[in-house]
């Protein structure tokens, strides 16, 4: 068969297949000269800036913190500038080989392990983890060279908070450590996460915390370069961070360290007012600790053996211990007796050595009594059988009305979080705490600051210096000033007089020539004598563990921790008072034998600027009842006396077998 080709057909056919082929080309370039348009005009603005976005970066700063300076301008926590090994968890897949791999390159010991693990198991973000911190020149340039190594490693330049004198008032300072989780969600409540960007710390007690928003300032952001992998290439702008606020406190750092020395390895605390303005110018809890140990993470291991230590060196003794005041009470108490209309200055009793109520007897601290006893008298001999009788008459809330207003068992207001109440007991209380009524018995243990009564010492060290300050009752506070970091401009925080207790000012004058002759040939005459000032005082010796009728104390037959509280509170000058005190020791035994020597140096130095070897100081008598008995001795009472009243009397059913709660 022959196929006849026709030639103008196959032409014409070839034209229109290359026509049909060059539409088609022409749709495509079309649709890609479209679709170019769509991106190169249409969303130049849209890629252009997610094209910046990949290349420049936000990078937070975080800003320096705060600075704080004693009284005198020392500086007690600054902050130094250090490289960290960081750790990207997230972009590893063994940890463990990680960190084996980099212990070949620096050193990293198993106090850094251990806090890089724990940190690991409180983290619940993607965030870098330190493993190894504050690290040397020559380290840096170790990781730096094998940077390539390890994509998951950051080497950081950061800040660290530093606490120059150790151990030196770390329960005033408090210390700073890695924001938690919880404390994250907290600043995302409270809208702060914009200040905290780029910031690990946070103040976690103390002045650290009570002064966060303060001391912690405003971050910073760089807008930066970086490569594809996320190298910064260069800078491009920086809002600098707004540095925290510096902090000048009232507290004598130097009066500090000497005083947590005097105590020695003794348990205890003391507290330092000046009365006219409440500046605290010691606040001793020992023992102590090194804050410095928190701020990078502290070790597991350490923070158990300061939890589980008997001592209880974590604990804050003037702002959280609580302890029965004792005979340190007895001023308070007899201003309460005059200014209720109990007893006058002249009311005189009959010490036997015991005040009996029914068929039990309230004992005396000497056995033997004290004879004729005036108010005067009472606080110079400390009777505790004045005052048993006296806290019976007045009732235990006549009593607390008094006390309410001199801060017993109330908060002071201090600038410090977490402080304790204490209690001030009343009916009303007993009531609700216990559901039960107030019984007779318990009254008279009031009068001599046992029974329930329990306060801190620096409710103590506040109601001293109220008592100095002449009923003016001023709050107690550590900052005196805020500096602003740029300018230097300060800001005082002294506050203004917050009440006046109304007192007759001839009680006011008895009381306070009852505690200048304590000192003089009273309980704490030996611990006091030979003074370049007239101070005014008080011992206290507050019991642990109840003494059943009939059971004589014998402090070498007890164990430490269950010995009597020694306790002394004071003023001096007397007739201008610059400083108040309270200081407990505890299990030290004796007022005048423990407390009040520390007191003597205190005053030494901070009124004479002289330390103990340049204060002959006199023999302490090593037994507590030889010691009571001499400086109870022939005291006279030197105001005419009214009818002698008898110490003991009838009175609903007796109290319990002890004079007191333990």
């Amino acid at each position: 068969m022959v196929i006849v080709r026709n030639p103008e057909q196959e032409v014409a056919l070839m034209r229109r297949r290359v026509f049909v082929a060059t539409l088609f080309i022409f749709a495509c370039f079309a649709v890609l000269a479209g679709r170019f348009v769509y991106l190169q005009v249409v969303r130049h603005a849209d890629f252009h800036a997610q094209a910046e976005d990949n290349r420049i970066a936000l990078v937070p700063i975080p800003p320096p913190r705060g600075l704080i300076y004693d009284r005198n301008g020392v500086l007690i926590a600054d902050n130094v500038s250090a490289y960290t090994l960081e750790v990207r968890p997230d972009q590893v897949a063994s940890l463990d080989g990680l960190v084996e791999q980099l212990s070949s390159i620096v050193e990293i010991t198993p106090r850094d392990k251990r806090r890089f693990k724990r940190l690991l198991e409180d983290s619940k973000t993607f965030e870098s983890i330190p493993l190894k911190t504050r690290l040397t020149d020559e380290e840096v340039a170790k990781l730096a060279a094998h940077r390539f190594r390890f994509p998951a490693i950051e080497i950081r330049a950061r800040q660290f908070r530093t606490y120059p004198l150790g151990e030196v008032g770390s329960h005033l300072l408090g210390y700073i450590g890695r924001i938690s989780p919880e404390e994250k969600r907290k600043l995302e409540e409270a809208g702060k996460e914009a200040a905290y960007a780029g910031s690990t710390h946070i103040g976690k007690i103390g002045l650290e915390q009570s002064y966060e928003a303060m001391l912690h300032g405003q971050a910073g952001s760089q807008r930066v370069e970086v490569s594809a992998g996320g190298r910064i290439v260069r800078s491009l702008s920086k809002t600098p961070a707004v540095p925290g606020a510096n902090l000048v406190l009232s507290v004598d750092i130097k009066l500090q360290k000497l005083t947590e020395e005097w105590f020695g390895e003794r348990k205890g605390t003391l507290v330092a007012i000046e009365p006219a303005t409440g500046d605290v110018l010691a606040f001793v809890s020992k023992p102590t600790y090194d804050p410095n140990q928190f701020v990078d993470g502290i070790d597991p291991q350490l923070w158990k053996e300061l939890n589980d230590d008997p001592n209880k060196p974590l604990l804050n003794r003037p702002l959280r211990g609580t302890y029965p005041p004792g005979s340190t009470y007895k001023p308070f108490m007899a201003l309460a007796v005059l200014e209720s209309g109990t007893r006058s200055p002249g009311y005189t009793i009959n010490d036997p050595g015991f005040f009996a109520l029914g068929s039990h007897r309230f004992r005396d601290s000497r056995p033997s009594g004290n004879g004729a006893v005036n108010l005067h008298k009472s606080i110079v001999v400390s009777s505790d059988t004045y005052y048993y009788g006296a806290a019976f008459e007045m009732g235990v809330d006549t009593i607390h009305d008094f006390m309410k207003p001199w801060g017993f068992g109330q908060l002071t207001g201090i600038d410090l979080d977490n402080e304790s109440t204490g209690i001030l007991p009343s009916s009303a209380w007993k009531m609700k705490r216990y559901k039960q009524k107030w019984l007779p018995g318990e009254t008279p243990s009031i009068g001599i600051g046992q029974g329930y009564n329990t306060f801190t010492m620096l409710q103590l060290a506040h109601a001293t210096a109220t008592l100095a300050n002449n009923g003016v009752v001023m709050r107690p506070h550590l900052v005196k000033l805020m500096e602003n970091p740029i300018n230097r401009e300060r800001t005082p925080t002294t506050p203004k007089p917050e009440r006046t207790i109304p007192l007759n000012p001839e009680y006011l004058a008895l009381v306070k020539q009852a505690m200048i002759d304590v000192n003089r040939f009273g309980t704490s005459r030996v611990a006091m004598a030979n003074t370049e000032y007239i101070a005014a005082g008080k011992t206290g010796t507050a019991q642990v563990i109840g003494i059943k009728q009939g059971e004589k104390y014998v402090a070498s037959r007890i164990a430490e921790r269950f010995r009597d509280h020694s306790l002394f509170m004071a003023f001096a000058p007397a007739d201008n008072p610059k400083i108040a005190l309270a200081v407990i020791v505890e299990n030290g035994g004796f007022g005048a034998q423990a407390a009040a020597p520390i007191a003597r140096k205190v005053f030494d130095y901070y009124l004479l600027g002289k330390l103990p070897k340049d204060t002959p100081q006199p023999l302490m008598r090593s037994e507590d009842e030889a010691a009571r008995e001499d400086a109870m001795r022939d005291v006279p009472v030197d105001m005419t006396p009214e009818p002698i009243a008898p110490a003991a009397r009838s009175a609903p059913p007796p109290p319990p077998n002890e004079t007191r709660r333990p």
